[in-house]
């Protein structure tokens, strides 16, 4: 039996909700802030950023917004600090806080 995920919150047992590692519905993690499992958290050097865009693609999590073609700060309440997109980064744009939310 599964749950829909809009009824999912936190006085639910663990019986009453889906199995895990399966999809029921796409587009669903807009609707947790997954971001809290962070350990490291990528900071955004703005004045370092040549707008290349070379972090965007690598973020697991679609974490790093862009608009009218530039890139904005992290979207942290879905960013898990995994720092691919330090490593991406060329310029040096984006270094990584250990153990910071």
């Amino acid at each position: 039996m599964k749950t829909d995920v809009h009824k999912i919150n936190e006085n639910m047992s663990w019986r009453d909700i889906t199995l895990g590692c399966m999809v029921f519905a796409s587009g669903t993690s807009r609707e947790f802030s997954t971001g809290e499992w962070r350990v490291d958290t990528p900071v955004f050097h703005e004045d370092k950023c040549k707008q290349c865009l070379l972090c965007v693609p690598v973020c697991p999590d679609s974490s790093i917004p862009v608009k009218d073609e530039k890139r904005l700060d992290f979207d942290y309440d879905h960013c898990k600090g995994c720092g691919i997109c330090a490593k991406a980064c060329p310029f040096d744009a984006i270094s990584m806080k250990r153990g910071e939310k």
